[in-house]
């Protein structure tokens, strides 16, 4: 892919604004000139051509906004990557990501002092550089561009191209991120080839590229994102949705994480009814002799008498069993009569069949015979 800085005014011609879309917009305080020392509001705006456009925006105090509006112009700071332009991110002078920059609307009748900015205080202190004059200066920021084919790393306010990588050739990239992993920052690309891409920032230099999950409906493409800590999710069918993460902790505790919908419990005992309340409630009650006085109360009674099998139970129990076996034995033999006439039919089957190969056999010899000595002229 080529890089190229460009403060040519062509760009903003007819014919390229007709066929030139914008892709994606970041706001942000960056550095206008190579040689400026103050950051200054402005907007990068990436497009479908691979140009990225930087506009400053010049917004009035807070005594003068109700009348002054907002002054927008173009730096003449353009850069061009090779395909669209997917994702753009600044990184501080540590390589650190730098957040989004916003501020609540509150009504100026009720708060009267109000911050303009509440967090540019905190990331110009962050990355404003120490003993620092305005004749020597260094690079204090890192913007990444992200196109479908190419990833480049400028730095600023000196507009260097520090780092630079080729994330496909063959295909394009379909979703890119620059996300927080573990204690780095990561530049993340899912490919229309199934494949996952990372890169550690701002060198570039590729840590994993895994086969995934291959494109195999738009609807994938629309829905496919990247969070922080690694985990990502995309719509898999139009009423499930897919996470994963490239964690390896994660996956690790993710039995840990899963929670349940119902928790085992098992059941209660059921509670135990009242003697007197059986004895004189005139239902049904489930208590018998037995369990109230016999053996299954724990202590029985040695003045009932208790019944003492003799011999003929045991010659009762041993006639049981012999008609059992009696049984069985009639059983396995019906079996086997059973198999005999089948193997019978089988063995009448077979010689009908020798019989009629026999017969056809002859059939063919004598049509043989027949036919043996004569010519084809003859037939």
């Amino acid at each position: 892919g080529t890089f190229s800085r460009s403060r040519s005014s062509s760009i903003s011609s007819i014919e390229n604004i007709s066929s030139e879309a914008i892709q994606c917009l970041v706001f942000t305080d960056s550095y206008v000139r190579k040689n400026d020392s103050a950051m200054s509001q402005t907007l990068w705006v990436g497009t479908s051509l691979g140009s990225i456009i930087q506009v400053i925006v010049l917004i009035p105090t807070l005594e003068v906004r109700n009348t002054n509006p907002v002054t927008v112009a173009p730096s003449g700071t353009i850069f061009r990557l090779k395909g669209s332009i997917i994702a753009m991110s600044f990184l501080d002078c540590n390589g650190d990501l730098i957040p989004y920059q916003f501020e609540s609307w509150k009504d100026a009748n009720k708060e009267k002092k109000l911050e303009r900015t509440p967090t540019k205080s905190n990331v110009n202190n962050r990355m404003s550089p120490t003993n620092m004059s305005e004749q020597e200066y260094t690079d204090r920021q890192f913007v990444v561009f992200v196109s479908e084919k190419v990833t480049r790393v400028v730095a600023l306010p000196s507009q260097n191209c520090v780092y630079k990588q080729i994330i496909t050739e063959v295909s394009f990239v379909v979703k890119s991120e620059i996300i927080q992993i573990k204690d780095a920052v990561c530049l993340v690309c899912y490919i229309a080839t199934g494949h996952i891409s990372v890169f550690s920032l701002p060198s570039l230099r590729q840590l994993i590229y895994i086969d995934f999950v291959p494109l195999v409906d738009l609807r994938i493409a629309r829905t496919f994102c990247f969070t922080n800590y690694g985990h990502g999710m995309y719509l898999c069918s139009p009423t499930e949705i897919q996470k994963f993460s490239m964690a390896s902790e994660f996956c690790t505790d993710l039995k840990d994480y899963l929670g349940e919908l119902f928790q085992a419990c098992n059941m209660p005992e059921p509670p135990k009814q009242s003697f007197f309340k059986g004895l004189f409630g005139g239902g049904v009650s489930q208590l018998d002799r037995e369990e109230l006085f016999g053996d299954a109360s724990g202590k029985g009674s040695r003045a009932v008498a208790k019944h003492m099998p003799g011999p003929s139970a045991n010659i009762n129990a041993m006639n049981a069993r012999v008609g059992s076996a009696t049984s069985e034995v009639s059983r396995a033999h019906q079996l086997m009569v059973e198999r005999g006439e089948k193997l019978g039919q089988v063995e009448e089957r077979t010689e009908k069949m020798m019989n009629e190969a026999e017969s056809f056999s002859t059939a063919a010899h004598s049509l043989m015979l027949k036919y043996k000595d004569k010519k084809w002229y003859q037939l």
